[in-house]
């Protein structure tokens, strides 16, 4: 089966939606999702969107970034996301996202390492928000296909040339061709046995990417979030207690009801010493006390968490939360320059697929939706200037059903083996096929 379009996006998060929408409208575009369109990282995020307060704050921002990142961040990539965010958070607005409202200003909260409250929110689902929205908007749009449940397992190339992939949908195989491709495939939570990712984003994109010599950069800065809930069976992913709850005044102490840590240092200082004490006191979990705040308050701000955690017996307003560090993000990537552009010929790549340098070894918080944001409208903007100079070629691809399968399962083992070698070997946390 054969598909055809200008543009093929491969994704539904932030970055796969808010390109297609940046796109020009004169241009036919496919956007391709692995299972239903919601069951992406970006539906999941809780905390918010960092942005610059105003042209003073972007100085500070980009210093908060890179002090995050341990200076190992790209700093032009810094400067350009600071640079362009209040526009960006503007622009959500325009399309219909509710950010909370405090005295006629957004209602900015703090996270870990931020030096100020500047983080956009909408209660403790932003990722929800910001999702529902864009989907609704690209839904409309004549000039959009919106596929879902579709496994892609390969790029079409030549000559280092991407005119488009090649993918499972309702059990046939389908060439997409297209004369741009972007991968944005979201992240690899779902090859670690402890992760707050979604369970089917398996570092597609990466091991696409290994097999076709795609050019990576830094695939071994894996960000830990602090404060995932624990539990000893989760039912699929771990649950996340956003930092900013945190933010908003909670305390993490150790089993015996003593704080440790400055809870809004940086994430991997807090992960490690939440990891640290959990050895030191041989305990699974240290405890998150938001005694300080008040019960109607807590659900108000937190409502989704709030009900996660009721419906596991666990009443917040009443009880500490006992937490402990998983999986959330990955710093490295597809290496991709200040417009999204990869090591291969009309392949872009956008959001937590890509390495654009902004994050360094260490995400500052809330600036994931950020990065999707700036870096595939800047993709988009690339595309509409250099697309016209593209012709679309069509080269046939002839496999059967069985022979796809076993593609698939061979990019997972890829995966693994990828991520197995940048930590240095260790296996324990990385599932098996």
């Amino acid at each position: 089966m054969d598909m055809y379009s200008d543009v093929l996006i491969i994704g539904t998060g932030i970055a796969g939606l808010y390109s297609a929408l940046n796109i020009s409208s004169n241009l036919n575009i496919i956007i391709l999702s692995k299972s239903e369109a919601y069951e992406c990282d970006t539906y999941l995020a809780q905390g918010g969107i960092s942005t610059a307060l105003n042209e003073e704050d972007k100085k500070s921002f980009v210093l908060d970034t890179l002090k995050a990142g341990h200076f190992k961040n790209n700093k032009k990539s810094v400067q350009i996301l600071a640079d362009e965010s209040i526009e960006s958070i503007s622009n959500l607005s325009k399309l219909g996202v509710e950010f909370d409202i405090k005295n006629n200003d957004f209602d900015y909260t703090r996270e870990g390492a931020h030096s100020v409250n500047r983080i956009v929110h909408s209660t403790d689902k932003t990722g929800k928000a910001v999702f529902d929205t864009l989907y609704s908007n690209v839904i409309k749009k004549k000039n959009i296909n919106l596929i879902e449940n579709t496994c892609i397992f390969n790029l079409i190339t030549e000559n280092n040339q991407c005119f488009g992939a090649i993918g499972i949908h309702n059990n046939k195989i389908y060439n997409f061709h297209s004369k741009i491709t972007i991968l944005a495939s979201g992240g690899i939570g779902g090859i670690f046995k402890n992760s707050t990712n979604q369970k089917t984003l398996t570092a597609d994109g990466i091991s696409i990417a290994v097999r076709n010599h795609i050019e990576l950069k830094d695939i071994n800065y894996i960000q830990f979030h602090p404060t995932a809930l624990y539990e000893k069976k989760p039912l699929n992913r771990n649950f996340l207690i956003s930092e900013s709850v945190r933010g908003e005044g909670a305390k993490l102490l150790n089993i015996n009801n003593k704080r440790f840590v400055n809870e809004l240092l940086p994430r991997d200082v807090v992960a490690n010493a939440i990891y640290n004490e959990e050895l030191k006191s041989k305990s699974n979990y240290v405890y998150l006390d938001l005694s300080s705040m008040d019960g109607n308050f807590i659900r108000k701000r937190f409502p989704l968490i709030y009900k996660g955690c009721m419906e596991r017996g666990l009443d917040i307003t009443k009880e500490k939360i006992p937490v402990t560090p998983v999986q959330h993000y990955f710093m490295g990537g597809i290496k991709v320059n200040l417009n999204g552009r990869t090591s291969m010929k009309n392949l872009y790549a956008a959001g937590e697929i890509s390495n654009t340098g902004v994050h360094g070894a260490n995400r500052l918080a809330s600036n994931s939706l950020l990065e999707g944001l700036v870096f595939s409208k800047r993709a988009a903007i690339n595309i509409n200037n250099t697309i016209l100079n593209i012709t679309l070629k069509c080269i046939k691809t002839n496999l059967t059903f069985e022979t796809a399968l076993n593609e698939i399962q061979k990019n997972k083992q890829i995966a693994i083996e990828t991520f197995q070698t940048a930590l240095g070997g260790k296996k324990d946390e990385l599932v098996t096929i």
